[in-house]
């Protein structure tokens, strides 16, 4: 693994972490809460719709790259209780020696495969849960261990029953592979969303699209109020609309799963922000 930080050359104060050639996380450090990559900032927006606005809540998230999102709970979210699941120990290391934590986040780090540290979770966690993040790649591909229905069957044991999952995917023309993880997380959860820039959610180029479920009903309100608060052009699919969106692909299970779909070499290119 190799592990830079690269300055944005259009934002000042923000820091680019890059793994192996792929652009991973972006930090402010002297505000969390601003943000960078688009599929970040939507799951930001879900974020802001849990509970009250500056209420504590109790979040886990699957893969650390900077720690973006754990940075802007702790600071929009005092008092948040948080863990953080990561198979890169030096990964972590080297992003608390060059982007350092502030000492106030109560953000708890436990290493090791997700899927297999999940299951090492305390009980205390089971069914409490307000916020789930999955955003899991090796490089700029998301393994396919923790893209079945066994997988998610065990991850969203932890939501309280109005808690949220939120899955960072990655899939470029044709959306099979999203397509797969909409119909597989909609086998384990009554209610599901899809998140993305327009042109990406319809199928016509590789990018980031979020995937939002719940053991409850999501708020009415929730999908236009996240459509407007971008970024823009933003597009949602849920209860019938995501249906035709699935468009009968099978449930992914631990028998048929395959990694994403690599991007382009196009797609990122080093030195650009």
């Amino acid at each position: 693994m190799q592990a830079r930080i690269e300055d944005d050359r259009f934002r000042p104060g923000m820091k680019t972490l890059v793994v192996d050639g792929t652009p991973q996380s972006q930090v402010d450090l002297q505000d969390p809460t601003e943000l960078g990559f688009e599929y970040i900032q939507r799951i930001a927006n879900v974020i802001d719709l849990i509970g009250e606005p500056t209420e504590a809540i109790t979040a886990v998230h699957l893969g650390a790259g900077a720690l973006t999102l754990p940075r802007y709970v702790a600071a929009r979210r005092p008092g948040s209780r948080q863990q953080v699941l990561e198979l890169e120990r030096e990964l972590v290391d080297f992003v608390r020696e060059h982007l350092p934590l502030p000492r106030d986040s109560n953000i708890r780090v436990r290493y090791g495969d997700a899927r297999e540290t999940l299951a090492k979770l305390p009980d205390a966690l089971l069914g409490v849960v307000d916020l789930l993040v999955i955003d899991i790649f090796s490089g700029a591909r998301i393994p396919a261990h923790v893209t079945t229905v066994e997988f998610y069957t065990e991850a969203v044991r932890l939501l309280a029953p109005s808690g949220i999952v939120a899955i960072n995917l990655a899939d470029g023309p044709g959306l099979r592979f999203a397509r797969g993880q909409a119909s597989t997380l909609s086998a384990v959860l009554p209610e599901v969303a899809a998140l993305a820039e327009t042109q990406i959610l319809k199928g016509r180029r590789f990018g980031n699209l979020v995937l939002i479920g719940s053991k409850a009903p999501l708020p009415l309100g929730w999908l236009p109020r996240l459509l407007a608060a971008g970024p823009h052009p933003a597009k949602a699919v849920a209860g019938r609309e995501l249906r035709e969106f699935i468009a009968g692909a099978p449930v992914v299970t631990d028998a048929t799963a395959v990694p994403s779909p690599p991007p382009g070499r196009s797609i990122f290119q080093i030195g650009r922000d």
